[in-house]
């Protein structure tokens, strides 16, 4: 058996332990674990895993920005402010507090990319549904998963991923929106409907009313205002073309200083609550994906999209956003991204094929648990906060709300091109 047949079997299996989790364990240690042993048996060499690992530089440093400043809000309470804001302006409606939350999630996801609504919305709203005594507090956080992917192509900086597929060919954002506006409505429309049409059951229990007065620290007052700014340095990043990482990674960082320095408070006890396992999970699958692109088979993509996309642009558009939709699932949406912006990066193809593998990229990943990185830090979440989804469960859901969405929304785009 050849070389590429080994790292193959070997990407499956690791990618498979990532998405399962056999006896519980963690899903970088399967994406690590692959890694290994791909270079343990020489294939992939060292010079090229590390080639595979700077190429997630500005995802590591991004990812690392914004889980600091979640957990400067989450230990100074400013996720307990805002839902009891939340909880009051719902006024005792959970239906209203549903609606609330999905919007929250559209704006944090639209200015603060999908991944900032999986690891800052998610704890706020598990705050929300435990200050409203919810008794299944679940169809509210699966808002944060869903509207994470569905909403993250309305602006360039929603999803990393879109700066993966574009590279520097990235458009103006008047270019963008007049691509992408219409069918981020759609996506973001329809995934609030089915989502909404599959917890209705559960949202007819009243929550209680907050009617108690809570004041923010000023811990909590630094992590907002932290929130604030990182938010215009993403979008002057992404106005300019900047890579994000860097920028996030220094407003973050420097808001939990701030605030540690401010409040006197032991930086070690912040250190340790981060979720730093993301870290090498995502270093893991850029090493797959590497060891996968020596194998000749980005050259073989990017040849049959090329043909494909002469012969009929818009079926080419619908069967690469569908492949790439499904494929993302089986081996994660980010390098899933790295692998299709690498494959159409060398070739000419029209507007409506680039945009039509992005919407899957960025909308396929609604379909399972392990579909994008920020489903992924979405579950970890979950789980910190006492909660459990099973691979399973959100497979049905996710088929459900997913297939729809995306079907009306490559209608949308193909219509509008």
């Amino acid at each position: 058996m050849s070389a590429d047949f080994f790292i193959f079997l070997i990407t499956v299996m690791a990618t498979a332990g990532v998405i399962i989790r056999p006896y519980k364990i963690q899903e970088a240690v399967w994406a690590v674990g692959g890694a290994v042993i791909l270079l343990v048996f020489r294939l992939i060499s060292f010079q090229d895993a590390w080639i595979g690992i700077n190429k997630g530089m500005d995802v590591y440093l991004f990812l690392t920005g914004m889980m600091a400043l979640a957990e400067s809000a989450r230990r100074e309470g400013l996720f307990d402010w805002l839902a009891s804001h939340a909880i009051r302006l719902a006024a005792g409606s959970s239906i209203s507090l549903f609606v609330l939350i999905y919007l929250i999630g559209i704006f944090v996801t639209v200015f603060m990319s999908n991944d900032a609504t999986a690891v800052v919305l998610t704890p706020a709203v598990a705050a929300a549904v435990a200050r409203a005594k919810v008794k299944n507090p679940l169809p509210y956080l699966l808002i944060c998963a869903f509207i994470a992917n569905a909403a993250s192509f309305v602006l360039p900086i929603s999803n990393p991923a879109n700066l993966v597929i574009y590279g520097s060919k990235l458009p103006s954002l008047t270019v963008w929106l007049s691509t992408y506006l219409l069918s981020s409505l759609c996506s973001v429309g329809i995934t609030f409907l089915m989502l909404f049409m599959t917890q209705k059951k559960f949202l007819n229990v009243p929550v209680v009313a907050d009617n108690a007065e809570h004041i923010l620290n000023t811990g909590g007052k630094m992590a907002l205002a932290g929130i604030i700014f990182t938010t215009l340095v993403l979008l002057l990043a992404s106005f300019q073309h900047w890579d994000l990482g860097l920028p996030t990674a220094i407003a973050g960082i420097g808001t939990a200083i701030f605030i540690s320095i401010a409040g006197r408070k032991n930086p070690v006890m912040f250190m340790r609550h981060i979720s730093w396992s993301v870290i090498p999970l995502v270093a893991g699958l850029f090493i797959l994906v590497e060891a996968v692109q020596q194998t000749g088979i980005i050259s073989i993509l990017s040849q049959k999209l090329s043909e494909a996309a002469n012969a009929s642009a818009g079926t080419t558009t619908w069967s690469a956003s569908l492949i790439i939709a499904f494929g993302s699932n089986l081996i994660n949406n980010l390098p899933a991204g790295l692998i299709a912006g690498t494959t159409i990066s060398d070739i000419h193809l029209s507007e409506t094929v680039r945009s039509g593998v992005l919407i899957g990229v960025d909308l396929g990943p609604n379909l399972s648990i392990t579909g994008s990185l920020a489903t992924i830090l979405w579950l970890k979440e979950l789980r910190r906060n006492g909660y459990d989804m099973t691979a399973w469960d959100f497979l049905k859901l996710g088929t459900v709300i997913m297939i729809p969405a995306l079907l009306v929304t490559l209608f949308v785009l193909t219509v509008n091109f």
